[in-house]
């Protein structure tokens, strides 16, 4: 391992099949990461409680301008989000981590761009339950496509 702080990862990019679908999205740069203990994977959705596979959810902004994160089904999934978001922030903290790589468009992860919680796959300007929380506490986001496989 390097003596410089390791990263927190998702660790979908690492090749863990935590997706919603039970897949995974592999970048074989992330995953040597892991392997050579420069990064640490997380899986902010896993973390507060969903299950894999698990339905779809995007962020939706409400009428009164909160946003919650809602599933394909219409269910109410904000507080599984909000807990795996505290989670993985506690795993950030706990090694020092100062940058995070995570998946791009997540509703927990993505960073700068997300869907917009039509499940049309249009996307808005805005940041995932994690990365926000990520950011908000000092922790540098980046995601995966600034990284070539």
């Amino acid at each position: 391992m390097s003596s410089s702080k390791p990263i927190v990862v998702s660790a979908c990019l690492a090749g863990f099949k935590c997706r919603y679908d039970g897949d995974n999205n592999l970048n074989t740069h992330i995953e040597e990461m892991v392997k050579n203990g420069s990064a640490i994977p997380v899986c902010p959705e896993e973390l507060g409680g969903l299950t894999t596979p698990r339905i779809p959810a995007e962020i939706v902004v409400q009428n009164d301008g909160s946003h919650r994160v809602i599933n394909r089904d219409g269910q109410d999934v904000t507080e599984q989000f909000l807990s795996g978001a505290q989670k993985a922030l506690k795993v950030a903290q706990e090694i020092g981590a100062e940058s995070a790589i995570l998946k791009h468009r997540s509703p927990s992860c993505g960073c700068g761009q997300i869907y917009d919680g039509s499940f049309s796959k249009s996307l808005v300007k805005a940041n995932g339950i994690t990365a926000d929380l990520f950011i908000k506490n000092g922790i540098k986001v980046t995601t995966e496509e600034d990284y070539i496989n």
